[in-house]
């Protein structure tokens, strides 16, 4: 059995983790509002109707902020269509997903939802059919305080006290032919500036971000990211990427898209930082990974203009699960750089959470590596020096065992995470902790099984989930454990407060 060996520094720190980074996304899109967030008529339905078990599940994932309302779903949507009383509001063709979107819940609405869940909105407006003035109304109708015609609506509807979003996207993928009203780089970026511009006027307490490409697969990356940046730079504060990945047939490529997602963020960052030379800037743009997640594209089908569809609602597997996983290590190993990141999406749509109409919510197996991170990924991301085996992939050389290291000051705790993405072999982890004072192993668990293909269901809704394992003390500052063949592993560490020696 090969080794890896890890040795963990204190001094040696990449970067403190923003809490966005463990955000998440809500489109009007199939059965992620309707029948997902909201179901009036449910057992588990509150007074709005919104279901409590679905809030409940969403607020053990602690999820910072939600992306609202979109996605594809955003390029052709009027704003104003879902606010005041809802026997008014018109129900109108979305042309994104060729669905009927009815308009009973619009960011009034979402609003009251995000407080019940425990979390907050990173907000976006239309650059496909919306013009920069479309989204100044919608900023100054959710944080202006009142006197105006939209801050005065907003009270009128029902919310007297503004808002606050503070985080919003320019837009939604306007690099792409699929969207309503594609611009090409150089027009986008002239429209998003004059939109930044008037957002700011209204709220200079925003953070605005800027589209960047939409997989690392379209032609046009990275260029349009330095045209983007070049005619937004002074103005945003972060640029935009989306990935998606999925087993195309190969499950050792599949387990190591981590390294692809590295990849792209990297060449992301290099291209903000030419264009931060360009302009002779003091300013570090960073990077918003707004969407990010296993989802099977090759088997979209879509229905035609149906209110809230069963479309999109992939259900993960073990080997799905811990992609995920892989792929939240990435990120974590990027906190200098990656700020903000939403796992696409929360509810029925490619998402972690899954409901039944009428029924139970169940946590899908992408659901385990995910909480994980967002409940113990929080503190200062360390670099530890990593020695172990590596294979060929599509993606080229990658670890075989991808590990991330964060270190909780407050807490007085370090956390390993590890992927072993070895279907057929377990290996053998040396962790190095002798920097550390009195090192002890206080929680670990596995996420592993026999069939990397088994799923979670209604009628067993516990199939994919960690375990615990036995706990190994570290000796003379050193700790030996084994990772079983394909695995997500979390081990976290106590430390006394007086820290490093």
């Amino acid at each position: 059995m090969d080794t890896v060996r890890i040795s963990i520094e204190p001094d040696f720190t990449l970067a403190k983790v923003d809490e966005r980074l463990f955000s998440s996304f809500i489109e009007h899109l199939g059965r992620a509002v309707y029948d997902g967030i909201y179901e009036p008529g449910h057992p588990e339905a509150d007074e709005q109707g919104f279901r409590k078990d679905v809030i409940a599940l969403v607020k053990d994932l602690q999820v910072p902020l939600v992306r609202y309302p979109g996605g594809n779903f955003l390029s052709g949507y009027e704003w104003t269509d879902g606010i005041g009383p809802r026997d008014q509001r018109p129900s109108r063709l979305d042309l994104a997903w060729r669905t009927i979107e009815p308009n009973l819940v619009g960011i009034d609405e979402f609003y009251d939802w995000s407080k019940k869940a425990g979390t907050g909105i990173m907000g976006a407006v239309n650059m496909g059919t919306g013009s920069p003035k479309d989204a100044g109304n919608l900023l100054e109708y959710c944080n202006f305080p009142k006197g105006t015609y939209w801050s005065d609506l907003r009270r009128k509807n029902g919310h007297e006290t503004p808002y606050g979003i503070k985080t919003w996207c320019i837009g939604n993928e306007m690099d792409g032919p699929w969207q309503i009203c594609h611009l090409d780089a150089a027009d986008y970026g002239k429209k998003a500036r004059e939109t930044a511009k008037i957002m700011k006027w209204i709220d200079n307490g925003i953070e605005l971000v800027a589209c960047g490409s939409s997989t690392s697969k379209m032609p046009t990356f990275p260029e349009w990211d330095r045209v983007v940046l070049e005619h937004t730079y002074d103005h945003v504060d972060y640029i935009s990427l989306h990935r998606y990945y999925e087993n195309m047939g190969n499950e050792d490529d599949f387990l190591s898209s981590f390294a692809d997602m590295d990849s792209f963020i990297k060449t992301v960052s290099a291209t903000a930082d030419y264009v931060k030379a360009l302009k002779r800037s003091k300013k570090t743009m960073n990077l918003s990974f707004d969407e990010w997640n296993v989802w099977y594209q090759q088997k979209i089908q879509l229905r035609d203009w149906e209110t809230a569809p069963e479309i999109l609602e992939d259900r993960y597997s073990l080997l799905d699960a811990l992609v995920v996983g892989g792929l939240g290590i990435s990120l974590l190993n990027n906190a200098d750089r990656v700020k903000i990141a939403c796992l696409a999406q929360l509810v029925n749509v490619i998402a972690p959470i899954f409901t039944k109409k009428g029924g139970a919510a169940i946590k899908q197996a992408s659901y385990h590596p995910f909480r994980d991170i967002s409940v113990y990924g929080r503190g200062t991301v360390l670099t530890p020096v990593v020695r172990g085996p590596k294979r060929e992939t599509c993606w080229g050389d990658a670890p075989e065992v991808a590990v991330s290291v964060v270190y909780n000051e407050e807490e007085n705790m370090l956390t390993v995470f590890a992927m072993n993405s070895n279907r057929a072999e377990g290996r053998k982890v040396e962790l190095d902790l002798r920097s550390f004072e009195s090192p002890r192993m206080t929680f670990r668990t596995e996420l592993s099984g026999p069939d990397l293909h088994v799923i979670n269901t209604f009628e067993n809704p516990h199939a994919v989930e960690p375990k615990g394992l036995d706990l190994t003390q570290p000796d003379g500052g050193k700790a030996s454990i084994t990772l079983s063949p394909a695995s997500w592993n979390v081990i976290r560490f106590s430390v006394s407060p007086e820290g490093s020696r």
